[in-house]
């Protein structure tokens, strides 16, 4: 299941344009900041090596990036086939325990936005650094914690909010190549992450022991050193950029709001009907996908009786397949028009989630969990484009950035969703 898709990453200003299907973190459309500097306004010294990747190479670091996002990624979904062990383990409901889930998707809502902020001012490599020591601190109380839930939750909001920080250091890095490919490389390691993380998860979960699959974001740790120098390259070429500006500085004064204002998220926007109405979607079709993370293992499995590791292989592999195929639905946007795909995708949504909520055959729950994942990915694209094509250039960074918290809002609400879904329906069982 796809974790945050934005393709418009490398492209803040793009209207419906193609967008990558796997492509998932709201972090994306705040981190490239040398994207969206016109041409004109740069020095020569932002032109120096490392500045910017040549035209059709990768930037530097890009593999790096890509693995450290996968690493943050997989703590979205890694405990959900655990969570039946650790609710006995800690003597709670099962629904009690999704909160270790939820946490997560707070600790992203939250550290999303606070540390976009701090790679602005500090730089990527500083940015690499906090977000690191926030996921070893939070896998640290995971791990140290008794057996009682509420320390558990704690630790797994902090893990988030570092892995928040990776995630939008992994785009300052690959934003240095302006023709999107290193983001879309980035985005795919992204939506890898998310989806496999369900099957390494309940492996991890397998051999060491349940709270295993709550500290996934610590595989982070093992790419540090190789992420660490082109995140220190990224941060010269930041700062190159930044004294080539410094002299419009008084006109940013005088005349437009300055660059933390444009960046800062734009809640006003919540009071245009034209971007708050494909953002409420987004948000349902994000709550629906990670309820079915929650939700679908286990459906799966109480129809054929599998154990955790054959499940997840089976429903991460699926749910990857449709991120993956969601291209096709982003590039046949235009021809159907925004209404037209917007029902599409609502509809896609409420077939997933009955399909996985009542089918009694396991490959129709499948499918849902596919399907869920396809409208997911490429909602994204569409939906951007749609919330923000009527903005002036300079708000659509913003815009985009708060268009697409609705992924951490609904990774923090899907769980509770299935949850409520699995105390009072009783369906997902």
């Amino acid at each position: 299941m796809s974790a945050f898709p934005a393709r418009l990453a490398a492209r803040p200003t793009a209207v419906l344009g193609r967008a990558t299907a796997a492509s998932l973190t709201p972090a994306a459309s705040l981190t490239p900041a040398a994207s969206r500097t016109p041409a004109a306004s740069r020095t020569p010294a932002a032109h120096h090596r490392g500045a910017t990747a040549a035209p059709g190479r990768r930037a530097p670091g890009t593999t790096a990036a890509a693995l450290l996002i996968a690493a943050a990624a997989s703590g979205i979904s890694g405990p959900s086939l655990a969570l039946p062990t650790a609710a006995r383990a800690l003597h709670v409901p099962t629904a009690s325990a999704a909160w270790l889930m939820t946490a997560y998707g707070l600790g992203l809502l939250v550290g999303t936005p606070l540390l976009a902020g701090t790679s602005g001012r500090r730089g990527p490599a500083a940015l690499v650094r906090a977000g690191a020591a926030l996921v070893a601190l939070g896998a640290a109380i995971v791990l140290a914690a008794p057996s009682a839930l509420l320390p558990l939750v704690a630790g797994r909001a902090v893990e988030a909010a570092g892995a928040a920080g990776l995630t939008v250091a992994a785009f300052r890095i690959a934003g240095r190549d302006r023709s999107g490919r290193s983001t879309g490389l980035v985005a795919i390691g992204n939506a890898a992450g998310g989806t496999l993380g369900l099957f390494v998860g309940a492996g991890a979960a397998q051999l060491l022991g349940w709270r295993a699959a709550l500290v996934m974001p610590l595989l982070a740790l093992a790419v540090l050193p190789a992420a660490l120098r082109p995140a220190g390259r990224a941060q010269q070429a930041g700062a190159a950029g930044q004294a080539g500006q410094a002299g419009q500085a008084g006109r940013t004064r005088s005349g437009t709001p300055d660059g933390r204002f444009r960046d800062a998220l734009p809640l006003g926007l919540l009071r245009r009907p034209d971007f708050r109405r494909p953002a409420l979607l987004m948000l349902a079709l994000a709550t629906v996908n990670f309820a079915l993370v929650y939700g679908a293992p286990r459906r799966v499995a109480s129809l054929t009786g599998w154990g955790p590791l054959p499940t997840g292989a089976a429903v991460a592999s699926v749910a990857l397949a449709g991120a993956l195929l969601s291209w096709l639905l982003v590039r046949l946007a235009p021809a159907l028009g925004t209404a037209r795909v917007r029902v599409l995708l609502a509809a896609g949504s409420a077939a997933a989630a009955a399909a996985a909520a009542f089918a009694p055959w396991p490959p129709v729950v499948l499918l849902g969990s596919a399907l869920s994942s396809l409208v997911t990915a490429g909602g994204q694209g569409v939906l951007t484009g749609s919330a923000v094509g009527g903005l002036a250039p300079e708000r659509q960074g913003g815009a985009i950035g708060l268009f697409n918290l609705a992924f951490p809002a609904g990774v923090a609400a899907g769980p509770v969703l299935a949850g409520f879904a699995d105390q009072t329906v009783q369906f997902l069982y």
